[in-house]
């Protein structure tokens, strides 16, 4: 075989993606697309009283059963995650991009500038997720434009702590010193020398970053601290429908596997990523 052949087998083994993580991209690009378009898929309002029965089982009319006032609870869950993925997305960019930023002008700088961003950084480590964003939502409330800083906040400093230590190794590489001693600019380096090379593992880290955010905004929602009534994400559609869990209703079962979809979605995709499988054979 040619080595050209060769080169572009090897190629395609290391672009090919195992049946794992190919469902949990279809999984994830379907809640992507119930979020972006949900309401108008089904045609009608999640908050539509209609004259089901409270907690009706599923049927033909209502897939998912209703909720506690009768709404149709497929088209509640379809609202939710608009509020769900949306949020989480968001604030997961968010955490990931201020995170990555810090770290590379941390490493691209001198050294107390580094000192100073890590020292800084360590102490909102040191403060619990969930305690810091009780705090937060105790301070400023729990609407939609802080719940989205609040959680990008709490996980800022898990991105500045695998970008930096990612960008340390790369920063001691010969072709940064070699464009550092050519005169080339801080912000050069970091968005041309650095940044490139640590951009894989960092997309990696923003799936894990994004099912934290998840979590977290689901655990918020269902103690009332996340998304406010009349709006609903798949934890308030929880707790809102806890009286569903005796009899084990529809009402409860399906925004709780509605989040473990989405998150064993990411995680298959995570863990299925092109050439990692390639480079665990090496």
């Amino acid at each position: 075989m040619s080595s050209t052949a060769s080169f572009a087998t090897s190629a395609r083994r290391r672009l090919a993606m195992p049946w794992p993580g190919l469902l949990g991209l279809a999984i994830l690009l379907l809640w992507l697309l119930v979020a972006a378009f949900g309401p108008l898929l089904l045609g009608h309002d999640g908050a539509d009283m209609g004259d089901a029965d409270v907690f009706a089982p599923m049927s033909v009319h209502h897939w998912l059963g209703t909720d506690y006032l009768g709404r149709d609870m497929l088209a509640r869950v379809f609202e939710g995650a608009r509020y769900t993925v949306g949020i989480a997305l968001l604030a997961t960019l968010l955490a990931s991009g201020i995170g990555t930023l810090l770290a590379l002008l941390a490493v691209a700088s001198t050294p107390w500038m580094d000192a100073a961003l890590s020292r800084g950084i360590d102490t909102l480590t040191s403060i619990p997720s969930k305690l810091l964003a009780l705090i937060m939502v105790a301070a400023f409330g729990s609407s939609l434009p802080m719940l989205i800083p609040t959680a990008a906040l709490i996980y800022v400093p898990g991105a500045f702590r695998i970008a930096r230590s990612l960008a340390v190794n790369i920063n001691a590489m010969d072709y940064v010193t070699v464009a550092r001693t050519r005169g080339e600019r801080r912000l050069y380096i970091m968005l041309h020398e650095i940044l490139p090379n640590i951009v894989s593992p960092m997309l990696a880290d923003l799936g894990l970053r994004f099912v934290y955010v998840l979590l977290l905004l689901a655990s918020l929602s269902f103690l009332g601290l996340g998304v406010q009534p009349p709006d609903a994400d798949w934890g308030s559609l929880v707790r809102e429908n806890i009286g569903a869990l005796p009899s084990g209703g529809a009402a409860i079962v399906a925004p709780a596997l509605a989040i473990a979809s989405l998150t064993i979605a990411v995680n298959l995709l995570i863990d299925n990523l092109p050439g990692r499988s390639a480079r665990g054979d090496h």
